[in-house]
């Protein structure tokens, strides 16, 4: 359960985006409990692609903590930026490209793996829960692919 503060930046968030061509998913724990997965958020994540990322920030410019840009950690690349919603922090990452082994994989195709789910009236993009589990495991985040891999095995029985 989403608590209050949540759901309200949420609602910005989706009536913000929802009228767009933006494409958009919510990822991360804010997805997985509007998924049905009992977790608390320590933010709201926003998916999307490069020209996406930039057009978020455009539409949140007065919430603005860190601008989008190009960054990478070694293992993760994306067009990462950072805003703060009434004391929510809402990461945003266009094209996130993972390196894998030592290889730098194609940023994912969105749509391929997006899925809408109703929550409290909203009709919100979310990833496939087995993507996520996939892209958990490659960047050896086994502890939060293996919840998802519970939760996956326990809706199909």
């Amino acid at each position: 359960m989403l608590a209050q503060k949540y759901l309200n930046v949420l609602q910005k968030i989706y009536n913000k985006l929802s009228g767009t061509n933006i494409n958009w998913v919510i990822t991360g724990s804010t997805a997985f409990i509007i998924q049905g997965i009992p977790l608390a958020p320590n933010d709201i994540d926003i998916q999307t692609d490069e020209r996406g990322a930039y057009q978020i920030e455009k539409c949140f410019k007065d919430f603005i903590k860190t601008k989008v840009r190009l960054s990478s950690d070694g293992k993760i690349s994306s067009h990462f930026g950072c805003l703060e919603i009434d004391g929510i922090k809402v990461e945003i990452m266009g094209d996130i490209r993972k390196n894998i082994n030592g290889v730098w994989e194609e940023p994912v195709d969105l749509r391929k793996y997006k899925k809408y789910i109703s929550f409290n009236d909203m009709h919100l993009p979310v990833l496939d829960l087995e993507y996520e589990y996939e892209a958990y495991m490659k960047m050896g985040r086994v502890e939060k692919a293996m919840l998802l891999k519970e939760w996956i095995c326990k809706k199909q029985s």
